[in-house]
């Protein structure tokens, strides 16, 4: 994958987040992008500062950019992105 198509990858997941129909389904978003990533043998620093820059753009999103749902996806997309880099920095 190329830092183009990891760019566009990014901003679909983004928008896939904000706009899930269940905070579980943010979870399973974001899974399948890092099972894609290490399907696809993306180095492992990449993959690290991909998922930053996910939590990055969804700490950009503010309560009033969005409805209430959207809000708490952003959120919950936060705290597993946080989740994620956390586990992978360890491994």
């Amino acid at each position: 994958m190329s830092s183009i198509c990891l760019e566009d990858y990014r901003c679909k997941l983004i928008s896939k987040i904000a706009y899930s129909d269940t905070q579980q389904q943010v979870k399973r978003y974001l899974d399948a992008a890092l099972k894609g990533l290490q399907t696809h043998r993306v180095n492992g620093h990449i993959t690290l500062r991909f998922l930053h820059r996910v939590e990055q753009e969804l700490q950009r999103y503010q309560p009033d950019d969005g409805d209430p749902l959207q809000w708490e996806n952003v959120q919950a997309g936060q705290r597993y992105c946080t989740a994620l880099l956390l586990q992978l920095q360890k491994s």
